[in-house]
């Protein structure tokens, strides 16, 4: 069962730094392609290359909800289950990437979408949609921040899941000196 618990707790990291990696690097970065561009048209690019982004993002989002909820549920049954005590690393990076997925869920992208809404709005006047434009520059700008430093947050994660701390089970180490 410890076997199990440990698989889960590393396939989840995993999947949560790889879908991360995957996005920010290659469905991201699509989403403004010149493909993109060229697949919807001059007119029509700008709002719904941001649309889809956004789309996409939600899902991203999603995702990464579940992936924080499995990681704080993992770090609670080997506390509570195996009584292992709380590795500090792994909770501190754990709960700081789940609030940061939450802050980028329920701050962030509501705030990108409300502001990507009013620049391309037909009914708004310039100096209000330049006014979004400028926002949305800053909160885009913010997000991408936090996902950088959560990629790297991800990144210490997953190897300090991959990284085993089984030591000694019935002796203590310092027993074993001689």
């Amino acid at each position: 069962m410890i076997g199990l618990l440990r698989y889960v707790g590393l396939a989840n990291a995993a999947v949560w730094f790889g879908a991360t990696v995957f996005f920010t690097l290659g469905a991201g970065p699509a989403a403004f392609s010149d493909d993109m561009r060229r697949l919807l048209g001059e007119a029509n690019h700008p709002y719904f290359s941001g649309a889809i982004a956004q789309v996409l993002i939600s899902r991203l989002i999603r995702l990464q909800i579940v992936c924080a909820g499995i990681a704080l549920g993992h770090l609670f049954i080997e506390w509570a289950w195996l009584r292992k005590p709380l590795r500090r690393i792994e909770t501190y990076l754990a709960v700081a990437l789940t609030g940061l997925t939450l802050l980028g869920a329920f701050v962030w992208q509501p705030e990108i979408r409300r502001l990507h809404r009013m620049k391309y709005a037909v009914n708004l006047p310039a100096p209000q949609k330049e006014a979004a434009a400028q926002q949305l520059r800053h909160w885009h700008a913010t997000a991408q921040v936090a996902n950088l430093i959560g990629l790297i947050g991800l990144g210490c994660y997953l190897a300090r899941m991959a990284r085993s701390s089984d030591g000694p089970r019935f002796v203590p180490a310092f027993k074993l000196r001689s």
